[in-house]
């Protein structure tokens, strides 16, 4: 199981590193970098021509290509170990692993889509979407195999589960229209100020569009507020409380990113930063979801000894029960 842990965190950070660097294709107007060719760049996957927006855009395409390597092997090693507790069957880590081969290989065609079509922003706002899904059922498997402390938690926690997984559809939201917003013209100047619309640049569908992602971003800070004052008070796993203020603290750091980036007209670097914090709030609230689901990756040694009565509430100091 250590194994695939470790290959699910390399995965989970290629990925991250992925979603980030697609922004600053974006941001850059490299998408069209290597033209409407695909997979290759000119007809070359090492093309002689220079050019920023090519060097950029070839090398979202090796990080793409580093991320299929690192998801067929995570799943490779998951069938070969199949036989294996944790491994295969409902709640194990080799159905979501092949999983990740699916959305992987959607993706990549969703790419080629992307650069055909001119980067039309509905595909790209698609293209997101599915880079997302990714991520999470990747992480999905990192706590099956007992990564994020995954093996510290007990059982299954019924009402942060839910509220997690609210919070990862308000997350998921909050990512489309964040990207409706940046992709639509006239959508990201539309509402001058903040955290209210001192000025208005442009009306209609695109000022709807940022209003919206705005109003969703303040629901779920409140509502991740609401998780932590609940995990709190219902003296829940240590996991679980580190993964609720992280989820919190990644989504002020958001908002705040956010304040900036519309204060200062939206400079290309908190743009890319946006971006960043964006997907790193995305993988704290699935995290967070996955781990009140309860763990899978538990080892039935690890579980003896979290259920062992020396770790109960009235122990002796010496850890044994009386």
């Amino acid at each position: 199981m250590m194994t695939i842990r470790r290959l699910g965190y390399l995965a989970v950070v290629i990925g991250f590193a992925q979603v980030v660097f697609g922004a600053i294709v974006r941001i850059t107007g490299s998408g069209m970098g290597c033209g409407e060719h695909w997979p290759d760049c000119y007809g070359s996957f090492t093309p002689a021509q220079g050019g920023p927006n090519l060097l950029v855009e070839i090398s979202h395409r090796y990080g793409a290509a580093a991320l299929s390597l690192a998801i067929v092997a995570l799943a490779g090693v998951a069938w070969l170990k199949r036989n294996e507790p944790g491994v295969g069957g409902a709640g194990g880590v080799l159905r979501p692993s092949l999983l990740a081969i699916l959305l992987v290989i959607v993706a990549a065609l969703f790419g080629a889509v992307t650069v055909k079509m001119e980067l039309s922003a509905w595909v790209v706002v698609t293209h997101l979407a599915i880079a997302m899904s990714l991520l999470a059922v990747l992480v999905i498997v990192v706590v099956r195999a007992g990564g994020f402390g995954a093996g510290t938690v007990p059982a299954r926690y019924a009402r942060t589960m839910r509220s997690g997984r609210a919070a990862a559809g308000l997350t998921f939201l909050i990512l489309v229209f964040g990207a409706l917003t940046a992709n639509t013209p006239g959508a990201a100047v539309a509402c001058q100020g903040f955290p209210w619309c001192r000025g208005i640049i442009v009306g209609g569908a695109p000022l709807y569009i940022q209003v919206t992602h705005r109003i969703l971003a303040v629901l779920l800070l409140g509502h991740l507020i609401g998780i932590v004052i609940g995990v709190r008070k219902r003296a829940e796993t240590r996991a679980i409380r580190i993964a609720a203020w992280t989820a919190l603290g990644v989504v002020i750091l958001q908002v705040l990113v956010a304040a900036a980036m519309v204060e200062m007209h939206l400079p290309p670097t908190l743009r890319s930063l946006h971006q960043a914090v964006g997907t790193a709030l995305w993988i704290s609230v699935v995290t967070l979801a996955a781990l009140a689901a309860g763990t899978h990756g538990m080892t039935g040694i690890e579980r003896i000894v979290h259920e062992s009565p020396s770790r109960g509430e009235f122990a002796t100091p010496e850890g044994v029960a009386t």
